[in-house]
């Protein structure tokens, strides 16, 4: 239920604060763009390493990140760059499910074993 309420507050937040921002963001999405490779590439190490405070650290890139994308998403719709609605929808669908995902994961490792 956290992981809900977290998401649907930075789902919230960012598209409110999309729309209210009148400065163009295009130029972020090539950096948040690096940065989910990044934290994929990380990912796949973190299968091998195993450690626990660097699955913490990307759940928290991941959620900085994707939260990010839901920023710029919305304003690309908005400006007329991003003319198909079915390719947009996916963008946002998928970062909501990132957020979604690694807010589970962050309250998963902080929640420990009882």
């Amino acid at each position: 239920m956290m992981a809900f309420a977290g998401t649907s507050a930075a789902f919230f937040g960012m598209a409110m604060l999309s729309s209210v921002i009148k400065r163009d963001l295009s130029g972020l999405a090539k950096f948040l763009f690096i940065g989910a490779i990044g934290i994929l590439v990380v990912g796949i190490a973190n299968v091998f390493i195993q450690s626990g405070a660097l699955m913490m650290t990307l759940s928290v890139l991941a959620v900085l990140v994707f939260s990010a994308f839901i920023l710029v998403d919305p304003e690309r719709v908005r400006d007329g760059e991003e003319t198909n609605y079915v390719t947009a929808t996916l963008g946002v669908y998928l970062s909501l499910y990132n957020v979604f995902q690694s807010l589970l994961a962050m309250f998963g490792i902080l929640g420990g074993e009882d």
